[in-house]
C-alpha cells in the first residue's frame, strides 16, 4: 500500500460532518481531491451547506445510535458507490456531569454513539473496503481519552475505548486496511466556558487549535501507507504533555 500524495478521487465517508470538526475535515478532503461523503442526522440545512462548499458532495442520513441505520447507510454507500476508500468516525456527543449524578440514560447518550457506532461504522466500512481492495480508518478520539477530566468520567471512558479500539481493529483488519485515531485539544468554536480557557491557558502553544489543524492530521492518515496503524495522534498544542 503505497502512499499517496493527494486524495483525489478517493470515496471518503465523514460522519457528523455537518458542523465544526467535520465539516473542517470534509472541506479539507475535498480541497485535496476526495470525493466527500457527508453524513448527518438532524443537521439537514448544515448539511446541505457543506455538500454545496465541498463542490455538490452526496449527502447521507442515518442516527447512529441505531446498528440499523448505520447498515442502511453503509448499503446505501456501496449500492450508489459501489465501494468506499476512506472513513472519519468524527460524530461524537459530549456532556458534563459530577460522577455521582450521571444516570444509565446519560451514560447510553454519550456511549451509544462515541463508542458502539464507532465501531459499527468501522466494522460496515471494513466490510466495504475489503471487498475493495482496502482502505484507511480515521477515528475521532480525544485528549479526554488521554488525559482524566473529573466531571467527564463517562464522556472521558468513551473516548479512552475509541483508543482502544483503534489499536484492536488496526491488528483485525490489517493489512488491507489501517486504523489511526486523531486526539483533539481545545478546538474553538464560539466562546469557552472556564474550564476550557483554563486549559487554552496551560496549553504549551500558548492557543487553541482549529478545525483545519485537526483535519490536517485526518489527512495524513489517509494517505498513510499500511505500516501506520493503530496510532493515536494528539492535535493540542502540547496539552497532553502537561
Amino acid at each position: 500500500m503505497n502512499q499517496r500524495s493527494d486524495l483525489n478521487g478517493q470515496l471518503i465517508l465523514v460522519t457528523g460532518a455537518a458542523k465544526r470538526i467535520g465539516r473542517g475535515i470534509a472541506l479539507r478532503l475535498a480541497e485535496d481531491g476526495a470525493r466527500v461523503i457527508i453524513h448527518y442526522n438532524e443537521s439537514l440545512d448544515e448539511a446541505r451547506q457543506t455538500a454545496l462548499d465541498c463542490g455538490a458532495a452526496a449527502i447521507v442520513q442515518a442516527n447512529l445510535e441505531k446498528v440499523a441505520d448505520i447498515e442502511r447507510m453503509f448499503a446505501e454507500v456501496e449500492a450508489q458507490f459501489g465501494r468506499l476508500d476512506g472513513l472519519v468516525n468524527n460524530a461524537a456527543r459530549f456532556t458534563r456531569f459530577n460522577p455521582l449524578d450521571v444516570t444509565e440514560a446519560d451514560w447510553d447518550f454519550i456511549h451509544s454513539v462515541n463508542l458502539k457506532a464507532t465501531f459499527f461504522c468501522c466494522q460496515q466500512a471494513a466490510r466495504i473496503m475489503k471487498r475493495n481492495g482496502g482502505g484507511h480508518i480515521v477515528n475521532i478520539s480525544s485528549l479526554g481519552g488521554l488525559r482524566p477530566w473529573a466531571e467527564h468520567a463517562h464522556y472521558c471512558a468513551s473516548k479512552a475505548g475509541v483508543i482502544m479500539l483503534t489499536q484492536a481493529l488496526a491488528k483485525a483488519f490489517a493489512p488491507d486496511i489501517t486504523v489511526n485515531a486523531v486526539a483533539p485539544g481545545v478546538i474553538r468554536f464560539g466562546e469557552l466556558d472556564e474550564r476550557a480557557e483554563a486549559m487554552v491557558k496551560a496549553t504549551p502553544a500558548g492557543r487553541h487549535g482549529t478545525a483545519a489543524e485537526i483535519a490536517e492530521a485526518v489527512l495524513y492518515f489517509l494517505k498513510c501507507t499500511n505500516f501506520t496503524t493503530g496510532q493515536n495522534m494528539a492535535i493540542d498544542g502540547g496539552l497532553a504533555l502537561r
